[in-house]
C-alpha cells in the first residue's frame, strides 16, 4: 500500500516527544526511537534529554522505566507526527490494541507539545493531558524545553515541574 504524501507545513513547528521503555533492552529501545526520529521526513531533532530511570506508574509487578524527551522541528502535521511515533513503537514490537493500560512496554512515545497548539481529536490530545502530573515526563522535558510555555496551563515546563515537586513534597505522609 502506498502511503499518502505528508502535508508539509510552510513553517516548522517545535514539537516535544516523551520516550519510555521498561521491557527488554530499554536503552536500545530508546536509542532506536531517537534514531528513527532523526530519520523522519521534514523533521529535525534539535535536543535530547538525559535518559533517566524511574519507578513505573500503573499495575504492580513492572520493572523500572528509562525515560527521556526530545525536541523536534517538524513540518509534519501533529496527526502525521503521531502516526510516525506509533509506527516507531510498532517496529519495536508494541501493540497498543492489546496492551494493558499503563502496563509494561518495549517502547512508549507520546506527543507532548506541538508548537502552541491545542488539539483535541479522537486519538490525539495536545498538550498531553497528563503532562503536568508526571515527574518522569517533566524532568527530561525541562532539559529540552524548560522555557516553553505549555498551552492551556499558561506556565512553562520549568514552572510546572517546580509546582509538581512542591505538591509532592507537601503531600501528607501515610499513617
Amino acid at each position: 500500500m502506498i502511503s499518502p504524501q505528508p502535508s508539509i507545513q510552510t513553517e516548522p513547528v517545535r514539537a516535544c516527544v516523551a520516550l519510555g521503555s521498561n521491557l527488554g533492552d530499554r536503552r536500545l529501545h530508546i536509542n532506536f526511537a531517537l534514531d528513527a526520529l532523526r530519520h523522519l521526513p521534514h523533521t529535525k531533532v534539535i535536543a535530547v534529554s538525559d535518559i533517566i530511570e524511574t519507578d513505573p506508574v500503573g499495575p504492580p509487578g513492572q520493572g523500572p522505566y528509562l525515560n527521556a524527551a526530545a525536541a523536534l522541528e517538524t513540518r509534519l502535521s501533529a496527526r502525521e507526527l503521531l502516526s510516525a511515533l506509533l509506527e516507531i513503537e510498532r517496529r519495536r514490537g508494541r501493540d497498543r490494541s492489546s496492551g494493558l493500560r499503563w502496563g509494561p512496554r518495549t517502547l512508549d512515545l507520546d506527543l507532548l507539545l506541538f508548537g502552541d497548539g491545542i488539539i483535541s481529536e479522537p486519538g490525539l490530545a495536545v498538550p498531553h493531558p497528563r503532562l503536568q502530573e508526571r515527574l518522569f515526563v517533566l524532568i527530561p522535558l525541562e532539559q529540552v524545553a524548560g522555557d516553553t510555555l505549555v498551552p492551556i496551563s499558561g506556565r512553562t515546563v520549568s514552572e510546572l515541574l517546580k509546582e509538581l515537586r512542591q505538591a509532592q513534597d507537601a503531600a501528607p505522609l501515610p499513617e
